[in-house]
């Protein structure tokens, strides 16, 4: 038996061969290794940059209806619950006061919130006290925590305290 060659498939071959090895040569955009290599960095900043505020809008909420503080391996999570005057206030934070540094013993933090969207539904209502509950929290490392004798949050209305 003799085996022939058939022409048709070893040109279609030898092409083959050829137009690949163009792809390697260059910026073809041909050759997947040349894919995706483009990268443009763009920032999220607004147009006009971003708004100075020196002051944080936020108001002191309206009730602090529990305060904890729980021990943990590095120190002590200081917990607040507060009371607002209707639903959809967010960003509650405890801010400390004195730079996180205690006064006489007494560590002191400002128990904030931001209003709700005024165009929100939540911004009207009021429904139960429940609902309306917001809770932050501050670490407080055992460095400091061994110069503290008395934790104080502070709302709008009232303040609560715990000491030891």
């Amino acid at each position: 038996m003799f085996l022939r060659l058939r022409p048709a498939p070893v040109a279609l071959s030898l092409a083959l061969a050829v137009a690949l090895s163009g792809c390697g040569i260059g910026k073809s955009k041909l050759n997947p290794w040349n894919w995706f290599k483009h990268e443009e960095v763009m920032t999220l900043e607004p147009k006009d940059g971003y708004p100075d505020v020196t002051e944080d809008p936020r108001e002191l909420i309206a009730q602090v209806t529990a305060l904890e503080v729980r021990p943990t391996q590095g120190g002590a999570i200081v917990a607040a619950t507060g009371l607002t005057p209707t639903q959809g206030w967010w960003g509650a934070e405890l801010l400390a006061e004195n730079d996180g540094k205690p006064v006489e013993g007494v560590m002191t933090y400002r128990f904030v919130v931001a209003w709700p969207d005024p165009g929100s539904p939540a911004a009207g209502r009021v429904s139960t006290p429940q609902s309306r509950e917001v809770t932050a929290a501050a670490f407080i490392p055992n460095v400091r925590l061994n110069e503290v004798a008395k934790v104080v949050v502070v709302g709008a209305d009232n303040q609560r305290a715990i000491s030891r």
